[in-house]
């Protein structure tokens, strides 16, 4: 009696083949996932040539811990984890997350006065890009990676408080230069 199989998922070959170490299933994979990793890896480095950096670095501990990846969840999760983790990594040995343990409570803007309506993609990452790299990490993994301030505290290794309190302040500051360059913008078409 034969029994029915269910044919690999693209994915699934994937995993085998860089678990094999065939080199071209790994360049298949890197292509797959390069431009998104990159994209991530961005808004945590200072600069592109980091950014770049993370990411090699990155995928070099995905082909070497591959095995361990226990298909609980899609494989860009699991990556995108692990650049994650690199960018933290890499500007904690630069000390760039040298934190301030903040406790006050930063007065926020209410968010009926920033409209993001009108700014590119490129305007609103570069704004994110300078603040300063505590802030801007905080400011990531709440509020486009999705994690809860409890698990930025354990993975930056700050308090679940601390991390509430730079993610407003991140806020705070966008907000602020969304308003200068409301501002700006007002008093360019008004001069003319």
């Amino acid at each position: 009696m034969k029994l029915f199989t269910r044919p690999k998922s693209d994915e699934e070959k994937l995993i085998e083949g860089c678990i094999a170490g065939k080199r071209e299933v790994q360049r298949d994979l890197y292509d797959l996932y390069s431009k998104k990793m990159m994209a991530v890896c961005l808004r945590y480095a200072p600069t592109n040539f980091e950014a770049e950096d993370i990411m090699q670095e990155g995928f070099v501990k995905v082909f070497a811990n591959i095995e361990k990846f226990k298909r609980d969840c899609p494989l860009e999760f699991w990556i995108r984890r692990i650049m994650i983790n690199t960018a933290l990594k890499h500007l904690r040995q630069k000390s760039l997350l040298t934190v301030s343990h903040e406790t006050e409570e930063v007065a926020s803007i209410s968010s009926d006065s920033c409209n993001l309506t009108g700014y590119s993609l490129e305007e609103l990452m570069s704004m994110i890009q300078s603040l300063a790299p505590r802030y801007r990490m905080v400011f990531n993994l709440y509020a486009i990676e999705g994690y809860n301030h409890k698990e930025i505290g354990e993975m930056m290794g700050i308090s679940e408080g601390t991390s509430k309190s730079q993610y407003s302040r991140a806020r705070v500051i966008l907000q602020q230069m969304l308003a200068r360059q409301d501002h700006n913008f007002k008093e360019h078409v008004i001069s003319k």
